[in-house]
């Protein structure tokens, strides 16, 4: 069974070979990084762990037995008990409510690790997936409409009272 991690310096080999092999795939539903991305990968990956240690964000992997990455899932701009949601899971481990399940793992570690009361998420229209997952894991559509990079989106919001 895949185990959620908060993100260590240690992932950084897996975490690269996740982003590459999943970019593709990635970009079919959300902006792509670019190169730029991929050439600086360790100097990005420092400074998200030095807000991680700021409190800042939290961020996660997900891993399977081998230590492979399976996905992120990230909690950014924490302040004043709320948070917004953000997750990515590789093409090959689609379908199987790994997303689903795991972001109703975050929402109650937001609650018990780290104080946070208020998620939101966002997503484009076009990604029905998304969507699923989000309403699943007990997010409900603000009514906000959205442009995400140029494409149409919507925000959720979820509260994470009673899961502490």
């Amino acid at each position: 069974m895949p185990e959620l991690q908060r993100l260590r310096a240690d992932h950084v080999p897996a975490l690269l070979a996740f982003e590459q092999e999943n970019r593709a795939f990635f970009a079919a539903s959300v902006p792509d990084r670019g190169d730029d991305y991929f050439a600086h990968f360790d100097a990005r990956l420092a400074a998200l762990l030095a807000e991680q240690a700021a409190g800042i964000c939290h961020f996660h992997v997900l891993v399977d037995t081998d230590g492979e990455v399976l996905g992120r899932f990230n909690l950014v701009d924490a302040a004043d008990g709320s948070a917004e949601l953000g997750y990515r899971v590789a093409e090959k481990a689609t379908g199987r409510g790994l997303a689903t399940a795991t972001v109703r793992r975050l929402c109650a570690l937001a609650a018990e690790e780290y104080g946070l009361t208020t998620l939101r998420a966002e997503t484009t229209l076009d990604n029905p997936a998304s969507q699923a997952v989000l309403t699943r894991a007990g997010f409900v559509p603000t009514g906000e409409e959205l442009l995400l990079d140029g494409r149409p989106g919507i925000a959720y919001v979820r509260s994470t009272a009673g899961e502490a």
